[in-house]
């Protein structure tokens, strides 16, 4: 079950469990779309995996498995990921 995460892990803006801007990558790193675009280039900075339209709960199964508000922040800040 996804973890649907409440924030971007770049620059904190709030991602509710229907936003539409929230991308995740394999491991379920939380971005906005924004950050994606302009900061990390489309690439993952914790895995270096792609990014997909995080999907989006409908209301009955939101209410029986919720959110997390477990709040992940790069502590390091963000950016491209680096090569290995």
């Amino acid at each position: 079950m996804l973890e649907l995460r409440p924030n971007c892990e770049c620059c904190d803006k709030d991602l509710p469990p229907e936003a539409t801007d929230a991308l995740i990558c394999t491991f379920e790193c939380t971005f906005c779309a924004d950050c994606v675009q302009t900061v990390l280039g489309g690439t993952c900075p914790n895995c270096g995996g792609n990014f997909s339209t995080r999907p989006i709960r409908p209301p009955a199964m939101l209410e029986k498995y919720p959110a997390s508000t477990r709040r992940v922040l790069k502590a390091e800040g963000c950016g491209p990921a680096k090569a290995a």
